[in-house]
């Protein structure tokens, strides 16, 4: 399966780098994973709803031209479906044999994604109601992709 991560934002700090590119090497066995990146906007001085959302509407532009064709679209979402690990092992699986061979993973920035990527995506997962750092979320998020390859493939996983 090819698998696209698109992510919003580069990962400064050194630690971040490092579990991403260990699992990205350990994923290498299982998929063909490109990890895309689009710039993150600037902060805005004004917190209110509408920079919010212009911010969120900028960064989406650039995720969506990042979209492949014909590639079925999993966004982080919290208010998304949720899995356990079997369960998302099961999905990625049932996804594959139905002929979804393109799959394309979306992390947003710090405020989340756009509505109008939200509606592109095929479907939205979320990993808990907690929030979480988005630079983690990815960390995360391969470590999961990594963890299901494992089951779908039959091999041992730390439980």
């Amino acid at each position: 399966m090819y698998i696209d991560l698109i992510t919003v934002g580069k990962l400064k700090e050194r630690y971040w780098r490092e579990a991403c590119l260990e699992y990205e090497k350990r994923l290498s066995r299982y998929h063909k994973l490109k990890t895309i990146t689009v710039a993150d906007e600037k902060d805005p001085a004004d917190q209110g709803a509408k920079a919010i959302a212009k911010v969120c509407q900028l960064e989406g532009q650039r995720i969506e031209q990042k979209i492949a064709p014909h590639s079925y679209v999993i966004a982080l979402d919290v208010k998304g479906n949720r899995y356990d690990s079997e369960g998302f092992a099961q999905h990625l699986a049932q996804l594959e044999s139905r002929g979804h061979t393109h799959l394309t993973l979306i992390i947003g920035g710090s405020h989340g994604l756009s509505p109008a990527v939200l509606t592109q995506a095929n479907e939205r997962i979320s990993f808990s109601d907690f929030t979480f750092p988005h630079q983690l979320m990815r960390v995360i998020l391969l470590e999961q992709v990594y963890r299901a390859s494992r089951i779908n493939a039959g091999e041992p996983y730390h439980k």
